[in-house]
């Protein structure tokens, strides 16, 4: 990588679609704790049609978001709707603090939530609860361990070199913190 090159300050937002904003709201905001910040009602043309759509915004910390967008025609909910296969390798993950985590852990589990849509890894160099949204998406909610900033050094060090080594057909787990 280039070092002289200027990396993005944060993520703005990441958006997806949802089938029920009411139900996505109802989780972000009442079981997750992220506030709604943001609902934009728009209609903009797009694609070879007409798009009209509501697009919510849930904050996080950092002045980023979670998005969302729910379509007023059901031929363009289908089209751009979620397709969200069911696989823990496809998700979103965010940081958060331990009286964060255990928060957001204890809210799933009063809400009724259990595995398969709610799970916690321990993943050894940080601690990880999952959970499934409405919608199919599963978000992560990551609790760093106290040397996280030691264990990213060394991952740093040797990132290419393990990727190499990874490519080159040597699939030897080198996660040494679990």
């Amino acid at each position: 990588m280039n070092t002289e090159t200027k990396l993005p300050s944060r993520l703005h937002h990441t958006a997806y679609v949802t089938n029920d904003m009411e139900a996505t709201r109802k989780f972000y905001e009442e079981v997750i704790g992220l506030p709604l910040i943001a609902t934009w009602s728009e209609g903009d043309d797009l694609f070879g049609a007409r798009r009209i759509y509501c697009h919510c915004f849930f904050g996080l910390g950092d002045g980023g978001a979670l998005a969302f967008f729910q379509f007023a025609h059901p031929e363009d909910q289908e089209q751009f709707g979620p397709k969200m296969p069911f696989s823990p390798f496809h998700h979103i993950a965010l940081n958060v603090d331990a009286e964060t985590q255990n928060g957001i852990e204890e809210r799933l589990k009063a809400a009724g939530y259990r595995e398969p849509e709610s799970y916690v890894l321990e993943h050894g160099y940080c601690r990880s609860v999952y959970a499934t949204d409405p919608n199919g998406m599963i978000v992560e909610f990551t609790l760093d361990a106290p040397n996280a900033a030691e264990i990213n050094k060394t991952r740093l060090a040797h990132a290419h070199q393990e990727l190499a080594r990874w490519l080159s057909g040597d699939h030897t787990s080198n996660n040494t913190y679990r």
